[in-house]
């Protein structure tokens, strides 16, 4: 059974927010929503960042089954690298074409523009906040910079609208921007404040579209972070040098993370270099797993061709990414994501007339559509 053509659809992806966040702000919409209806603390998709798993919980599926490993990939046979969001690398239906193909309108609102071209085929309505088309602007304003807080209560807004004003939008998906969470804690005054204006405009969505299911989750979760190592440095100065390195995290927003994540991807020069060139690694400070390509894939549902021949995680501290030295000591403040450390989020279901399926179904966000829809 799916809900699809049945009931109103309304998919809230916060991006970044880990359980912490979820714990630390009073969030009296959301809390409510999670003691009326469904709540579970579940795991984000590895590795924990935006693409891999925007795009395992709108198809439902696993990277293995959808392609998206990551922000950006490598491509073996050309030596180029490049971001990862167009839809042309998804192998599996969204929700948005599937229910495209049942006649059910849907809108897709983000902050990114790159969702937009990831996710964005059979939408009635995509609009990015990032750079709305004038019809948006006019009618709503211009929101604020991407780098912001307030371009996250932009976009309810327009979500409230549709729901208000377009019932034969049949599926509303919105996807907010993390820079708030990389710049300020759980505990911090801006982030409570942040979160309290997004859950006053979600309580306003939910009095816009009483007869709507919501579906509530994350993408991942955020941590402070000491060091950054730039492995194809590393590697070439401790004398086993790769074709290749790339953080998985690695996309257009520069100013939420410089690019660092705490999951890597790294390339070999020779399959006669992987032990060597694996030693090499583990005895990094911060790192704390070298997989090869097929292991990784396997124990994390991704698909191997999209993925390194090594994959290299971080600990709670350590990120990956390009620099002008085989390491730095990061500045004070910085947060970002990408490893394990950041897999613990909150999934919210809320006034699903379909009979939900057994508590322990629910083990991953991409189970919010995988089991829901």
């Amino acid at each position: 059974m799916t809900l699809i053509g049945k009931q109103r659809i309304v998919i809230g992806m916060y991006d970044g927010l880990g359980s912490d966040y979820f714990a630390a702000s009073s969030l009296p919409s959301l809390h409510l929503m999670a003691q009326k209806g469904f709540f579970k603390r579940v795991n984000a998709v590895f590795p924990t960042v935006t693409n891999a798993n925007n795009a395992s919980i709108c198809c439902g599926a696993w990277p293995r089954e959808h392609g998206i490993t990551g922000n950006s990939y490598f491509n073996e046979r050309t030596g180029e690298a490049d971001y990862m969001e167009s839809a042309d690398f998804i192998r599996a239906p969204t929700i948005i074409q599937r229910a495209a193909s049942a006649g059910v309108k849907s809108a897709l609102l983000t902050c990114k523009i790159k969702t937009i071209h990831l996710l964005g085929r059979g939408a009635e309505i995509a609009i990015a906040a990032e750079a709305p088309q004038l019809e948006w602007a006019e009618r709503y304003g211009q929101p604020a910079n991407i780098y912001s807080r307030e371009i996250n209560y932009w976009l309810w807004e327009v979500a409230i609208d549709i729901l208000k004003h377009r019932p034969d939008i049949g599926l509303v998906y919105v996807h907010t921007t993390d820079y708030p969470m990389h710049t300020w804690a759980p505990e911090a005054p801006e982030s409570k404040e942040h979160l309290a204006e997004l859950d006053r405009r979600l309580g306003k969505a939910m009095e816009a579209a009483p007869d709507a299911v919501f579906l509530i989750t994350a993408d991942h979760g955020m941590n402070y972070k000491a060091r950054c190592w730039d492995l194809f440095r590393a590697c070439r100065d401790l004398g086993t040098e790769v074709r290749f390195a790339l953080s998985a995290e690695k996309d257009r927003y520069v100013k939420h993370h410089r690019t660092f994540g705490g999951a890597a991807w790294v390339w070999l020069k020779s399959p006669r270099d992987e032990s060597r060139v694996a030693q090499t690694l583990i005895g990094l400070k911060g790192v704390e797993a070298v997989f090869p390509r097929h292991e990784a894939a396997a124990k994390f549902g991704l698909m191997p061709e999209r993925i390194g021949e090594l994959v290299v995680l971080g600990d709670a501290d350590t990120v990956f990414g390009e620099l002008a030295s085989p390491m730095e000591e990061l500045e004070p403040g910085y947060r970002s994501h990408g490893s394990l450390h950041e897999s613990d989020i909150p999934l919210v279901i809320y006034n699903s007339r379909l009979e939900l399926p057994p508590a322990g179904v629910f083990a991953a966000n991409l189970d919010l559509t995988r089991h829901m829809l």
